[in-house]
């Protein structure tokens, strides 16, 4: 079985069919989805919808980014202010019926609720933003600290990791993949094309470290 994780998505839909049509992946892999499939991009519901197919198809692990987070405490608790300014109405658009009324059906709340905090394998552990870096991957772990887990970028200034394992993660966008022994970051940046060196959705095959990448596609 393959194991393939994907950086962050950010309601990039025509993206995303582009990055599985090169993957092409079989029903014997396994994608694991780092988080944050919705915000600033174009189409956060056709994301969503697609990855609900998907998952019928091929086995699939779909963790919790800060934007889901986010999107949870508006569904949640009506709590919208810090979700706006991180794109949130890109998402609320995506699921417009008309010019006044949107939808966002049970499906997708429940999607986003079940999203996982982590994965873990025997050389890996995935997580949307980080861990911290002066502390074993099972201290971080074992303290559950979804600040953490959701927000992290300090192990970006590390110059040692106290890590057992390699680190997958995404949230911060890179122009190029960071892939170092103990961590491998997959976010480049899919949603901001604007920007120099920026715009592609990447995925690593694991344990091979092979990287594949596909440029923004528009919508």
């Amino acid at each position: 079985m393959g194991l393939i994780a994907v950086g962050d998505i950010h309601g990039c839909a025509k993206t995303l069919d582009l990055l599985l049509d090169e993957l092409d992946p079989s029903p014997d892999d396994h994608l694991l989805f780092v988080g944050d499939y919705i915000d600033r991009g174009p189409d956060s519901k056709g994301v969503i919808d697609r990855l609900l197919e998907l998952r019928e198809e091929v086995d699939c692990t779909f963790l919790r980014g800060n934007h889901e987070s986010l999107m949870l405490g508006y569904l949640d608790s009506g709590a919208f202010n810090l979700w706006r300014v991180n794109g949130g109405i890109a998402t609320l658009q995506s699921y417009m019926q008309n010019a006044q009324d949107f939808d966002i059906p049970e499906t997708h709340a429940e999607f986003v609720r079940n999203t996982k905090m982590y994965h873990e394998t025997d050389d890996f552990v995935f997580v949307h933003a980080g861990l911290k870096a002066d502390r074993s991957v099972q201290e971080n772990l074992e303290d559950g600290d979804e600040e953490t887990f959701l927000w992290e970028r300090g192990h970006l200034q590390a110059n040692d990791f106290a890590w057992e394992k390699t680190v997958v993660c995404g949230h911060t966008p890179q122009a190029e993949p960071i892939d170092q022994e103990k961590l491998i970051l997959i976010d480049t940046g899919a949603c901001y094309h604007m920007q120099p060196g920026m715009g592609r959705l990447t995925a690593v095959r694991l344990p091979e470290r092979e990287f594949v990448d596909v440029d923004y596609a528009d919508g």
